[in-house]
């Protein structure tokens, strides 16, 4: 009687889908696709929202930044919990975003004007938990409420880390 090949009996691992998330496409991310500039309250002009099925050009998107990004919930790596998705969480994690004293730095932007509560107090106990210094930001707008393209940035993390980092940036970091 022939073997029979071996078979894996570990389930498959669940891999992320973006979709119905469009996050990054609705300007929370600062990129230019096709030289337009994608910001908080400019959209990419090719993404029709998660309501209307997302990118429109989805098979000719540019490859930067399109097809080469991928938020921190979508990665195979990734550390963020199910319930964290950009689009529930209202935050797209940039995880390794940078570097700082050999520590990974990660980066956390928020959909819509604030990361919420909930979302940032997880990344706050991560953070802390994973010795992870944390940036993320907020949008500021003007009077009618419309987002003026300027952040503040937010560092949570030991104080020799937001103290590097104000150097860095200004009198911007608060913890």
């Amino acid at each position: 009687m022939p073997l029979k090949p071996l078979t894996s009996l570990a389930p498959l691992a669940h891999r992320r889908q973006c979709q119905p998330c469009t996050a990054c496409c609705d300007g929370w991310v600062r990129i230019n696709v096709f030289d337009t500039p994608v910001l908080p309250g400019k959209p990419c002009p090719h993404s029709g929202g998660a309501k209307l099925g997302g990118c429109k050009i989805y098979a000719e998107r540019p490859i930067d930044p399109c097809v080469n990004f991928a938020c921190g919930w979508v990665r195979e790596t990734s550390h963020l919990p199910d319930w964290m998705t950009p689009h529930q969480a209202k935050v797209i994690v940039l995880p390794a975003w940078t570097v700082w004293r050999t520590f990974e730095v990660d980066l956390a932007l928020p959909v819509g004007s604030r990361i919420p509560f909930k979302s940032l107090q997880w990344l706050q106990a991560y953070s802390k938990k994973t010795f992870r210094p944390l940036i993320y930001t907020e949008q500021e707008s003007d009077r009618t409420g419309h987002y003026t393209g300027h952040q503040r940035v937010n560092g949570y993390g030991p104080l020799t880390f937001q103290e590097e980092m104000i150097k860095l940036i200004g009198n911007k970091l608060v913890s």
